[in-house]
């Protein structure tokens, strides 16, 4: 059965614009189907706020796997790209969060969905209620648009003129 799965691609490090083509062409060779990107935006670090600012962007993908398979082939999308864990917040060549999964929760160890931060970060928010503003919250019950009318987080979120990664890494175009 598909499922519409929602996912904020990140970079701080490296050719950032680059980074998130590659990602982008990985999920679309095995995660599924992408159907919408948002526009690259470039955003304040947040919860370790003395790094690079990163370029982020959401994409909305129809996939066959199930949540935890989706996890794990971003982690390894993560770990080809050159991902290290250092330290939480540090900076990444590529992160690759699933913000929501349908209208699926899931609270397991390694796996929560909706991410439980989706509510309190502009540069989730911003580039998510492009693509889909009137997404549900399962457990909020509030929009996407909703969200980011009551989000706390002020840091700068800034749309990114000129780059379009849509064309070039969507299947049928």
């Amino acid at each position: 059965m598909s499922k519409s799965v929602f996912l904020l691609l990140g970079t701080n490090l490296g050719d950032r614009i680059d980074n998130l083509s590659e990602a982008l062409k990985s999920i679309q060779q095995g995660l599924g189907k992408i159907t919408n990107i948002s526009s690259v935006y470039e955003t304040s670090a947040w919860g370790k706020t003395d790094q690079s600012a990163f370029l982020n962007l959401a994409v909305e993908v129809i996939t066959q796997l199930s949540a935890e398979n989706v996890l794990k082939y971003a982690l390894s999308i993560e770990q080809r790209m050159g991902r290290e864990r250092k330290e939480k917040w540090g900076e990444r060549i590529i992160d690759i969060d699933i913000l929501f999964y349908g209208n699926d929760t899931y609270n397991l160890p390694h796996l929560v969905v909706p991410h439980p931060q989706v509510a309190n970060r502009r540069f989730t928010l911003i580039p998510l209620n492009e693509i889909a503003a009137g997404l549900l919250h399962p457990l909020l019950k509030k929009t996407v648009a909703e969200l980011l009318a009551d989000c706390p987080d002020k840091l700068s979120v800034t749309r990114i003129d000129g780059i379009s990664l849509m064309k070039s890494n969507r299947s049928g175009d």
